[in-house]
């Protein structure tokens, strides 16, 4: 029987830093004050009187908050073994830090590819079993899938029907993403993580939260261990972890509260939707003339110059700001599209664990992500996808193996193993309930890319309600707001579709936003 990998088989090694992060921190800081030029790292160490004054600037910058001078550092972690819930609760909750991230979209899981926490040998049996049922319906779901996807993709792409050995790929990864709702959370990843040496100080500060604390402590420990091993000064930086139970979190968390209670929150959170994924329930009062005004300022023109539609229009048409067209992202320098920060907006929002673990990458979008054991309510919670509706055989096995897994967490809990073990089981298909926030900035790089009709079917159907939520209520707003290729089309770059062999098929730069309709994967 394949055998499942263990805590202690997870792997951390640093594949690139800055060589003395801790001298690089106190060189920062002299460099702010100093009459004579850089500061080198070496200086600061240079003799008895440049350490002692080298620690004292050390402790008394961390102490008082002065920490832009830990940010110069960074180290790259090659990470593997680790839960995708790890990755989703810790690595991923926050906006400062960048991953490459081995894909369930694009790469078939193996059976071996789930963590076994410690568990007693009567309820690791019951987990294991647990597991192999969602591979084994994985793996049935793909060959289930694999037809009718493929008969959807040639129809779209005839030509490609003349090499199946090229093309046939493209409709096995398909049917990857829409099987992978199945395996538990606890399925695990490889990636690249590259972090500063700020961000790892508040991991360690934090590294008792909720909902993984074990395999949090195994990481960030192996991650603070390879940054000794390279610079043994870093261990005088490094802050005792904040007690759970000081956290509001853990407070609220030994309250006295049962199933009823999270049922309650959960029954009430989906009412407020009203039929949405994504609903919109705050938005940036009069947020065409916040917008419009932010521009006139920016190029020095009064009203009488300049009328808001006008403004408006000028800061979100590429046809007149091309650099939105741009796939470098050049707008986060550009002074036109700040003008984007100024307006922001608000959403409730429900999507699966495995759609919300690609959406949280946008982190200049935030949202509040649950503690997913105060949503746990041990009854079968989750979100089915596109694809599995569309063939009976598929929906009656997915939903039976969901169910199964739901029965599974509850025995287990049941017989005294905690709920960071036990949820490892829940299926990538849990709902995410949360509230996302953003300014207009960070919803339009979002929105641009979501609405591509590559881009994660769930995302792309919550994208595609945000955006016409927001374009009913500021029209002038939303009449941009539409995928690449459009915008593509508008600043006059070739070709319009950016994704070259992905290329969707479809002459999407020619749809108005209500027209933006997946009836496929």
């Amino acid at each position: 029987m394949t055998e499942l990998r263990s805590l202690d088989q997870i792997e951390v090694k640093l594949a690139g830093a800055i060589q003395t992060p801790y001298e690089l921190a106190v060189a920062t800081a002299r460099t702010c004050y100093s009459g004579k030029g850089i500061i080198w790292p070496d200086d600061v160490s240079a003799n008895e009187k440049s350490i002692a004054l080298r620690d004292r600037i050390a402790s008394s910058t961390l102490e008082a908050g002065h920490l832009t001078t830990r940010q110069h550092a960074s180290f790259v972690f090659a990470i593997s073994g680790v839960s995708r819930q790890f990755i989703w609760n810790f690595l991923h909750s926050h906006p400062y830090y960048n991953s490459e991230q081995v894909s369930q979209r694009y790469v078939r899981v193996k059976p071996d590819n789930f963590l076994l926490p410690p568990l007693p040998e009567s309820c690791a049996r019951i987990y294991k079993e647990c597991v192999f049922r969602q591979i084994a319906t994985y793996e049935r779901l793909i060959d289930l899938l694999r037809e009718p996807i493929s008969a959807d993709y040639y129809t779209r792409f005839p030509a490609r029907k003349k090499d199946p050995n090229r093309w046939g790929g493209n409709v096995d990864k398909r049917a990857f993403e829409v099987s992978r709702y199945v395996l538990g959370i606890g399925t695990t990843a490889y990636l690249y993580h590259t972090v500063s040496a700020l961000t790892l100080l508040r991991y360690n500060r934090l590294i008792q939260l909720f909902d993984t604390p074990m395999e949090q402590k195994i990481v960030v420990e192996k991650m603070l261990d390879a940054v000794r091993a390279l610079d043994p000064l870093f261990e005088k930086d490094i802050v005792d972890p904040v007690p759970l139970e000081q956290t509001l979190e853990a407070q609220h968390f030994h309250s006295i509260r049962g199933p009823e209670a999270s049922q309650r929150f959960i029954e009430e959170f989906d009412r407020s939707l009203e039929g949405h994924t994504s609903k919109l329930i705050h938005a940036t009062e009069n947020a065409e003339g916040v917008l419009a005004h932010s521009v006139r300022v920016m190029l020095g023109l009064a009203t009488s110059e300049l009328s808001n539609e006008a403004a408006v229009d000028l800061v979100l048409n590429p046809k007149t700001n091309p650099v939105l067209a741009d796939t470098l992202n050049p707008s986060v320098l550009d002074r036109a599209s700040q003008c984007l920060h100024h307006v922001s907006f608000t959403f409730h929002k429900k999507i699966s664990h495995t759609a919300d673990s690609q959406d949280q990458r946008h982190r200049t979008v935030l949202s509040s992500r649950p503690g997913l054991s105060l949503h746990y309510t041990g009854r079968p919670d989750f979100i089915t996808p596109f694809g599995i509706t569309q063939s009976p055989e598929a929906q009656e096995l997915y939903e039976k193996t969901i169910r199964n897994s739901f029965e599974t967490i509850n025995q287990v809990l049941d017989a005294g193993v905690s709920r960071e073990f036990a949820l490892y089981l829940l299926p990538n298909a849990f709902p995410i309930r949360m509230i996302s926030s953003g300014a207009l900035h960070g919803w339009h790089h979002k929105w641009k890319m979501r609405s591509c009709y590559n881009a994660q079917e769930e995302i792309f159907r919550a994208t595609i309600e945000e955006v016409r939520q927001v374009a009913t209520r500021f029209p002038v707003i939303g009449r941009h707001l539409k995928a690449p290729c459009y915008l593509r089309l508008q600043a006059g770059t070739k070709p319009f579709c950016p994704e070259g062999d992905k290329f969707c098929g479809l002459p999407v730069w020619k749809y108005t936003i209500d027209q933006y309709q997946r009836k496929s994967l």
